[in-house]
Protein backbone atom coordinates (compact mmCIF):
# COMPACT_ATOMS: atom_id res chain seq x y z
CA UNK A 1 0.00 0.00 0.00
CA UNK A 2 2.68 2.44 0.79
CA UNK A 3 4.23 1.89 -2.86
CA UNK A 4 0.85 2.70 -4.60
CA UNK A 5 0.46 6.07 -2.08
CA UNK A 6 3.89 7.17 -3.03
CA UNK A 7 3.44 6.73 -6.84
CA UNK A 8 0.20 8.59 -6.40
CA UNK A 9 1.60 11.22 -4.35
CA UNK A 10 4.35 11.64 -7.19
CA UNK A 11 2.07 11.68 -10.16
CA UNK A 12 -0.32 13.99 -8.03
CA UNK A 13 2.71 16.42 -7.61
CA UNK A 14 3.51 16.51 -11.57
CA UNK A 15 -0.08 16.62 -12.31
CA UNK A 16 0.07 19.92 -10.38
CA UNK A 17 3.47 21.26 -11.63
CA UNK A 18 1.92 21.01 -15.33
CA UNK A 19 -1.43 22.71 -14.65
CA UNK A 20 0.11 25.27 -11.91
CA UNK A 21 2.25 26.34 -15.24
CA UNK A 22 -0.38 26.79 -17.92
CA UNK A 23 -0.47 30.50 -17.65
CA UNK A 24 2.86 31.18 -18.96
CA UNK A 25 2.29 30.44 -23.14
CA UNK A 26 4.89 28.61 -24.80
CA UNK A 27 7.24 28.59 -21.70
CA UNK A 28 4.10 26.55 -19.57
CA UNK A 29 3.25 24.39 -22.63
CA UNK A 30 6.96 22.89 -23.02
CA UNK A 31 6.71 22.40 -19.01
CA UNK A 32 3.34 20.73 -18.99
CA UNK A 33 4.97 18.42 -21.89
CA UNK A 34 7.41 17.85 -19.61
CA UNK A 35 5.46 17.03 -16.55
CA UNK A 36 3.36 14.96 -19.18
CA UNK A 37 6.46 12.55 -20.20
CA UNK A 38 7.82 12.29 -16.64
CA UNK A 39 3.83 10.99 -15.88
CA UNK A 40 3.84 8.59 -18.91
CA UNK A 41 7.37 7.14 -17.88
CA UNK A 42 6.21 6.30 -14.53
CA UNK A 43 2.97 4.58 -15.30
CA UNK A 44 4.75 2.64 -18.47
CA UNK A 45 7.90 1.79 -16.07
CA UNK A 46 10.70 3.10 -18.27
CA UNK A 47 10.94 5.71 -15.01
CA UNK A 48 11.92 4.23 -11.20
CA UNK A 49 9.94 6.37 -8.19
CA UNK A 50 13.54 7.75 -7.56
CA UNK A 51 13.67 8.96 -10.97
CA UNK A 52 10.62 10.73 -11.31
CA UNK A 53 11.51 12.23 -8.15
CA UNK A 54 14.19 13.48 -9.05
CA UNK A 55 12.80 14.92 -12.60
CA UNK A 56 9.77 15.99 -10.57
CA UNK A 57 12.39 18.29 -8.35
CA UNK A 58 13.88 19.96 -11.26
CA UNK A 59 10.62 21.09 -12.74
CA UNK A 60 9.72 22.60 -9.67
CA UNK A 61 12.77 24.15 -9.37
CA UNK A 62 11.96 25.70 -12.77
CA UNK A 63 8.70 26.71 -12.20
CA UNK A 64 9.99 28.46 -9.35
CA UNK A 65 12.71 30.88 -11.76
CA UNK A 66 9.67 31.27 -13.59
CA UNK A 67 7.30 32.66 -11.14
CA UNK A 68 9.95 34.71 -10.05
CA UNK A 69 10.73 35.57 -13.23
CA UNK A 70 7.22 36.47 -13.76
CA UNK A 71 7.20 38.65 -10.82
CA UNK A 72 7.20 42.49 -12.21
CA UNK A 73 4.70 41.10 -14.58
CA UNK A 74 6.98 40.55 -18.27
CA UNK A 75 9.23 37.73 -18.79
CA UNK A 76 12.61 39.26 -20.48
CA UNK A 77 14.56 37.76 -23.46
CA UNK A 78 16.98 37.03 -20.64
CA UNK A 79 15.13 35.55 -18.24
CA UNK A 80 13.61 33.48 -21.29
CA UNK A 81 16.62 32.05 -22.42
CA UNK A 82 17.48 31.18 -18.79
CA UNK A 83 14.12 29.05 -18.81
CA UNK A 84 14.59 27.67 -22.25
CA UNK A 85 18.19 26.49 -21.27
CA UNK A 86 16.79 24.47 -18.19
CA UNK A 87 14.17 23.34 -19.98
CA UNK A 88 16.49 22.25 -22.50
CA UNK A 89 18.46 20.39 -19.90
CA UNK A 90 15.37 18.58 -18.09
CA UNK A 91 14.27 17.33 -21.16
CA UNK A 92 17.63 15.75 -21.80
CA UNK A 93 16.95 14.22 -18.19
CA UNK A 94 13.95 12.96 -18.98
CA UNK A 95 15.18 11.30 -22.37
CA UNK A 96 18.34 9.83 -20.34
CA UNK A 97 16.33 8.47 -17.53
CA UNK A 98 13.61 6.70 -19.66
CA UNK A 99 16.47 4.94 -21.91
CA UNK A 100 18.76 3.85 -19.32
CA UNK A 101 17.82 0.53 -18.93
CA UNK A 102 16.45 0.59 -15.24
CA UNK A 103 12.65 -0.58 -14.70
CA UNK A 104 10.54 -0.03 -11.86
Amino acid sequence: MRKATKVAAIIGLVSVIGAGSAWAGRVGERQNRQGVRVHQGLRSGELTRGEARVLAQEQRRIQRFKAHAWSDGRLSPRERGVIRRHQNSASRHIYRFKHNGRNR
